[in-house]
């Protein structure tokens, strides 16, 4: 069975999302669609801008979302996909493409989760750490230990790989103590704060109202979702779950085992990068994974 997976915020570079445009007539057709939508010219950033245009939240997330999306589109029937799931920013773009919702309802979901994130981002200076090589239940151990700061696991990416989410003395200590307890790694991520973690509450309360009031349809095929890790289809249950899913950690390795539990033996990447083909590889030798940009 063949599985497809998009990647989230992280993914972005200079040019993604221009052979697309330039080759393809549906592509451009709806690259200008998200233009007009956006209100800005986001195929200027995306194509000729600078790295640091693209590392702006409001216009990382619709950039990565518009190039997994619109990629999945011009397949056209060639795309039949088994299963899909999408990493945070991501699982919009596995929704879109498994029909559950609009290409121009998720764009505006999208962006305004972006606004939003990045509100909540500038309310509380926070950051994210990638830690290495130490098991989940030492790592979440050790954020817990860490007092009157927000602390949590954020990204449950593969085995021995994890991200940590919480205001900024709290992942200093937090990753004191982790290179004391055997992390090969506790690194501070270039991000705008602490996503997938409490301190988005903001920011999930402001996108509930613009989820709750878009159609949403069920999916072709199951959507394995960041918060529940199992393949949902039911329209209001896939609601709640991306919901919940600014303020809750993204279980990718359950997903991704999940996934493969119930027949996927073919990963394929599309979008920006190759984030999670290397992912895959590593939860699970098994499988084969290839990547489309």
């Amino acid at each position: 069975m063949k599985a497809y997976v998009f990647p989230g915020q992280g993914a972005q570079f200079v040019g993604m999302g221009k052979a697309l445009y330039d080759e393809n007539p549906l592509a451009k057709e709806l690259f200008e669609k998200a233009n007009e939508i956006l209100g800005f010219r986001i195929t200027d950033l995306m194509f000729a801008g600078t790295d640091e245009d693209l590392k702006q939240t409001k216009v990382t997330q619709p950039a990565v979302f518009l190039h997994s999306v619109i990629l999945a589109k011009t397949l056209g029937d060639a795309f039949q996909p088994d299963m899909t799931a999408g990493h945070s920013l991501g699982e919009f773009s596995a929704l879109v493409a498994a029909g559950a919702l609009s290409f121009e309802d998720g764009l505006v979901l999208v962006s305004k989760r972006a606004q939003a994130m990045q509100k909540a981002c500038e309310a509380t200076p926070s950051t994210m750490a990638a830690v290495l090589a130490l098991p989940d239940e030492k790592v979440e151990e050790i954020c817990a230990s860490i007092e009157n700061e927000v602390v949590v696991c954020a990204n449950y990416n593969c085995p021995g790989q994890l991200v940590i989410s919480g205001s900024i003395p709290g992942i200093d200590a937090a990753c004191e103590k982790l290179l004391a307890a055997g992390a090969k790694r506790a690194l501070k991520l270039k991000v705008g704060g602490a996503f997938h973690s409490p301190l988005m509450e903001p920011a999930r309360a402001e996108l509930a109202a613009a989820i709750e009031s878009t159609t949403f349809k069920a999916p072709k095929c199951p959507v394995y979702q960041n918060v529940s890790t199992k393949g949902e289809t039911d329209p209001e249950v896939i609601k709640a779950n991306l919901i919940a899913q600014l303020t809750a950690p993204v279980r990718w390795t359950q997903s991704v085992q999940h996934m493969i539990a119930d027949g996927a033996t073919h990963f394929v990447e599309l979008g920006p990068g190759k984030v999670l083909q290397g992912l895959v590889a590593k939860i699970d030798k098994s499988v084969t994974t290839e990547g489309m940009q």
